[in-house]
C-alpha cells in the first residue's frame, strides 16, 4: 500500500485508514464504522469529530455508494498490494441478542450456540454491538453461567485448532472482552457479592487463562467500587492476588493484579492484609526479575503503600535483597519509580533504622545512591528527602572507609 496513494475521500477522518464499512452521521460526514462507533459509544462524545457540531441524532447510515466505490478501487489495485474489502456484516440488534439469550436460558442445549455467537460479536463487530450486548442482558447471562460454574465442555476454535473448555471459562473470557461499562460494573460490585467471591475462587482453583481473566475483571470491578467496598475486601483476595503474581499467570494479569493492589492498599487495614498475604516478598522478587518499566513502577507503588506500616517495613527488611533492589531502581526505571524508591527508603530510615539496618544500607549501596541523588538529581523534592536521610544518620554513614572519596565530598553537612 506504500506504492499507491489512497484517495483522501476513502480515508476515515478519525483513523486516517481506508474505510472498510463507511457510515454517515447526521452532519453528512462519512467515517469508518468502528472508528465512529468508538467515538460515540465508548468515548461518549456528542459532537461530530470534523465539524464539532452537536449530534442530536447518533444514528449511523451505511454509505453504500462510497463503500462500492472503495471496493471497486480496491479490486482495480490488487496488483499494488491492496486487499479486497468484503461486504460488512449488518450490525446486530438488541432484539436478536435478547432472543438468543432467552433461548439459551430455557434450553441448555442451545447454550453453546449462544456463547459462540456472543464470542463472534465481541471479537468481530464494532463498539455499537458491544453496547447492544450490554443493553440486551448479555452481561447478566454471562454472570449467571460464571457463578453457576457451568462445567459443560464446549469445543472452541482458536489459531492453534480447537480445544474443549468449560462453559464458565468461556463466559469469563467473553465477559472480559465485552469491556463492560463502568455503570454496569458498579451495579455488579454493589449488588452481587457472590460473583466477586466466585472470581476469587477462580483465582484459587482455575487454570492459568481463567485466573488471568478473573484478575483483570476484579481490577475493573474494584476501580469503580465505593470506599466501603474497598475497605471490606477479604484477606483471601490479597492472598490469591499475591499467588497470581508469584505464579506469573500472564504479563497482562500481573499488571492488573498490581493495579488492583494499588487501588486497595490505601484503604482500611488492607495494607496489613496484603502483608499477611505475602505481598512484600513477592513484590521484591518481581522487582528482581523484571526490567519492564510499568511493572516496576506499579510494584514500587504497592511496596510504598505497604512500607507505610511497621509490618510491611519488617517484611522488606527480612528479604536479603529488599533494600538493595529498591535503591537500585532509582534512576533506572522512571521519574515516578525513583520518587517511590526514595520514599520507601525514607520510611525505613525514619521508622525502622536499627544499627543493623543502617549498616546494611551502607553495605548494599543505599547510602551511595542517596548521595548520588543529592549530587546529580534535578528533582528538588527527591533531593531534599535524600539530604534529610543523610543528615539524620551522618554519625553512622559519614565514614571514609565506606563511601568513595568522590561521593563523600557531596555528603551534606
Amino acid at each position: 500500500m506504500d506504492e499507491i496513494e489512497i484517495p483522501t475521500h476513502f480515508l476515515c477522518p478519525i483513523s486516517l485508514q481506508l474505510m472498510r464499512d463507511p457510515v454517515t452521521i447526521s452532519t453528512g460526514i462519512s467515517y469508518g464504522r468502528d472508528s465512529i462507533e468508538k467515538w460515540l459509544y465508548s468515548c461518549k462524545n456528542k459532537a461530530c469529530p470534523v465539524t464539532k457540531q452537536a449530534l442530536h441524532d447518533s444514528g449511523l447510515t451505511p454509505n453504500h455508494t462510497l463503500r462500492r466505490l472503495i471496493q471497486t478501487w480496491c479490486t482495480l489495485n490488487v496488483s499494488h498490494g491492496i486487499q479486497i474489502i468484503p461486504a460488512p456484516n449488518p450490525p446486530i440488534h438488541n432484539t436478536q441478542i435478547a432472543k438468543l439469550l432467552n433461548d439459551a436460558t430455557k434450553l441448555p442445549e442451545t447454550r453453546f450456540k449462544c456463547l459462540a455467537t456472543l464470542r463472534s460479536i465481541t471479537l468481530e463487530e464494532g463498539e455499537r454491538n458491544r453496547s447492544c450486548l450490554e443493553a440486551s442482558g448479555a452481561v447478566e447471562f454471562l454472570v449467571s453461567i460464571i457463578k453457576r460454574d457451568d462445567s459443560t465442555l464446549l469445543q472452541a476454535e482458536n489459531n492453534k485448532g480447537s480445544e474443549f473448555i468449560k462453559a464458565s471459562d468461556e463466559a469469563l473470557s467473553i465477559f472480559y472482552d465485552i469491556k463492560v461499562s463502568k455503570s454496569c460494573l458498579r451495579s455488579i460490585i454493589s449488588n452481587d457479592e457472590v460473583f466477586v467471591a466466585y472470581l476469587v475462587q477462580v483465582l484459587e482453583n482455575g487454570n492459568h487463562k481463567s485466573r488471568a481473566y478473573a484478575t483483570m475483571i476484579l481490577k475493573d470491578l474494584f476501580q469503580v467500587a465505593d470506599p466501603t467496598q474497598l475497605i471490606n475486601v477479604k484477606s483471601e483476595l490479597f492472598a490469591q492476588l499475591v499467588r497470581a503474581l508469584r505464579d506469573d499467570v500472564s504479563q497482562q494479569a500481573t499488571k492488573a493484579a498490581l493495579k488492583l493492589l494499588v487501588e486497595l492498599c490505601p484503604w482500611g487495614r488492607n495494607r496489613i492484609k496484603a502483608v499477611e498475604g505475602g505481598a512484600v516478598f513477592v513484590l521484591i522478587e518481581l522487582l528482581l526479575g523484571t526490567s519492564e518499566t510499568r511493572a516496576s513502577e506499579l510494584a514500587l507503588i504497592v511496596l510504598g503503600h505497604l512500607c507505610g506500616c511497621a509490618e510491611g517495613r519488617a517484611e522488606l527488611l527480612k528479604h536479603g535483597a529488599g533494600l538493595a533492589i529498591v535503591s537500585k531502581k532509582i534512576f533506572r526505571v522512571s521519574h515516578g519509580a525513583s520518587n517511590m524508591a526514595v520514599r520507601i527508603i525514607s520510611s525505613i530510615s525514619k521508622f525502622s533504622a536499627t544499627s543493623r539496618v543502617l549498616q546494611e544500607m551502607l553495605e548494599v549501596g543505599v547510602v551511595r545512591k542517596l548521595i548520588l541523588v543529592v549530587k546529580v538529581d534535578s528533582n528538588s523534592k527527591r533531593k531534599e528527602r535524600a539530604r534529610e536521610m543523610l543528615k539524620l544518620h551522618s554519625r553512622v554513614w559519614r565514614n571514609p572507609a565506606c563511601i568513595p572519596c568522590h561521593l563523600l565530598s557531596s555528603y551534606p553537612s
